[in-house]
């Protein structure tokens, strides 16, 4: 395993982050992927095994009871002095006021909600899930800063939203002397490029990391397009995302796996891993194999004409994931 520096921090974090939104109590999931604590424990073990260090849950997976497996795991299978653990807060959690959002109070009943089913006493990185256009910036950036200055996070990141919102909440930060956002969680993959146009530049431009969710575009660059799988079937979420135009660049990704000998997986993140800025992707993993292909994609490197050929057939795309 490969490691490196979480953007402009000290922080050492593995090449691949071990996404945990497939672990919990499947009849509290929101999804039919969902793995219980006898199946996801070995996937959390591999991880270890294999040299990561960096964990992405949060407290809306499964409905808190991602963030209970995640804990109870890494407590047992390596210590927490070596373990970077990251959780985000933003979803409804319960119905009724202020049972989501970026408020002050939802921030801090979701803080120490989330330690208590870690079973830890901080997090190495609290990120805001999404943008909450209904609470003011500074109210957030300024709680999330009290979290830092508790103990309870060691940073704070943010996950996907447009560059200028991203750029007002570090902005009003900075003028406030809160603390910054360190990370940016964004949707990229080879199947959606636009945080090319702004939001990497941003981050490279401030030294943000940054650490994409759906690497393999929800499966879609690890199989042939046709293929069809229960995630397939019933993603709903992920129907939204992509489109028939981007059957060519999964069949560049298949042509370019076969010749190489490797998986299609391995070639997508590979691909993604040596893009400017990226930092750790954030892969999830229902089968050992998923992991095999995360940790093997570290040491595969693609000439020029390999990258061309997966990038050639990439058109725009409407903004999808925020």
């Amino acid at each position: 395993m490969q490691y490196v520096k979480l953007g402009s921090t000290g922080l050492d974090v593995s090449r691949v982050t071990l996404g945990c939104m497939s672990f919990g109590v499947p009849e509290r999931g929101n999804h039919a992927w969902t793995l219980d604590e006898e199946h996801s424990r070995p996937l959390i073990r591999q991880a270890v095994d294999g040299g990561v260090n960096f964990f992405d849950t949060a407290d809306v997976y499964s409905d808190g009871t991602s963030e209970e497996i995640v804990g109870r795991a890494l407590k047992e299978f390596t210590r927490r002095e070596e373990t970077v653990i990251a959780t985000k807060v933003h979803g409804r959690m319960r119905p009724g006021p202020n049972g989501g959002g970026l408020s002050r109070k939802a921030i801090m009943t979701a803080i120490d909600a989330s330690l208590a089913r870690l079973g830890t006493d901080y997090v190495d990185l609290y990120q805001i899930h999404r943008w909450d256009p209904a609470t003011p910036v500074e109210e957030t950036m300024e709680a999330l800063h009290d979290v830092v200055r508790a103990g309870k996070a060691r940073y704070i990141g943010a996950s996907s939203m447009y560059a200028w919102q991203f750029s007002k909440a570090q902005y009003t930060a900075r003028e406030h002397g809160w603390t910054r956002f360190v990370s940016m969680q964004d949707h990229y993959n080879l199947l959606y490029r636009e945080e090319e146009r702004e939001m990497l530049p941003l981050c490279a431009d401030q030294g943000v990391g940054v650490l994409p969710w759906s690497p393999l575009a929800r499966g879609r660059l690890a199989r042939a397009w046709d293929t069809e799988t229960e995630r397939t079937r019933t993603d709903e979420f992920g129907k939204t995302l992509y489109a028939e135009g981007d059957r060519e660049i999964v069949g560049a990704v298949g042509r370019v796996a076969e010749e190489r000998g490797v998986s299609r997986a391995q070639v997508a993140l590979a691909w993604l891993l040596h893009r400017p800025g990226v930092t750790s992707p954030i892969v999830g993993a229902t089968r050992p194999g998923h992991l095999s292909d995360a940790l093997a994609a570290v040491e595969l490197s693609l000439d020029d004409t390999e990258t061309e050929r997966l990038e050639a057939a990439y058109t725009p795309h409407p903004v999808a994931g925020h």
